[in-house]
């Protein structure tokens, strides 16, 4: 995929949000944004993280304004309540208690924004995921391999944590952190990005061989 902005960034320290974008063949630097999640009011799910995906990338982009600036924010919720990161091991033990055998959201908000185009995009994207019924000793096993402490919902889908989901209705990469799908569709819609024509397609390859 070919980058026609100046630069790309990803407003994210988050390894999970780099390792999706670099496999979606994009080029981009990375700079976390550093602003205080703590002065924006939770409300709906969807707008709560629209809006911290929005600051993070803004924040980042005044110091960039001819970049694109990719932010983004994830919270689980459940029965109305929402799940951040466990800040040791009985918040994980309470957290994997509540969501066990229970079916909870995932809401990722994403913002692109470059301040010279002054282009602001934000969306958010939910997923149902089930989990399967934990016994308490795959609740501590879970938490001794020390995976759930910077995850929000205290799993990780893409990691050890895949033997707690029984199934998911939705997008499995926004569960992870990122709505790849729709990042990528958003930054072909504004120009950001291309797709890549340096290799044939397959049709190309197909008449070449026949040739």
């Amino acid at each position: 995929m070919t980058i026609l902005a100046p630069q790309l960034i990803l407003a994210s320290q988050s390894p999970r949000r780099r390792y999706l974008l670099e496999q979606a063949g994009l080029i981009f630097t990375v700079i976390p944004s550093t602003f205080d999640e703590g002065t924006i009011q939770l409300t709906d799910p969807a707008v709560y993280v629209k809006t911290l995906a929005q600051a993070k990338a803004s924040d980042v982009a005044r110091g960039y304004p001819d970049s694109w600036v990719i932010g983004a924010d994830t919270i689980v919720t459940i029965d109305k309540a929402i799940l951040g990161k466990p800040g040791n091991a009985e918040e994980a033990r309470l957290m994997l208690a509540q969501l066990s055998g229970q079916s909870h959201g995932v809401y990722t908000g994403y913002a692109i924004v470059c301040c010279e185009r002054q282009v602001c995009v934000s969306e958010a994207v939910h997923t149902d995921v089930q989990f399967k019924d934990l016994t308490a000793a795959e609740i501590e096993w879970y938490i001794r391999t020390g995976e759930p402490f910077d995850k929000a919902g205290a799993y990780a889908i893409q990691g050890m944590g895949t033997f707690l989901v029984r199934r998911i209705n939705g997008s499995y990469t926004n569960v992870v952190g990122l709505p790849v799908c729709e990042v990528i569709e958003e930054l072909l819609r504004l120009g950001v990005v291309a797709m890549d024509r340096s290799f044939p397609t397959a049709s190309e390859d197909t008449k070449g061989s026949a040739e």
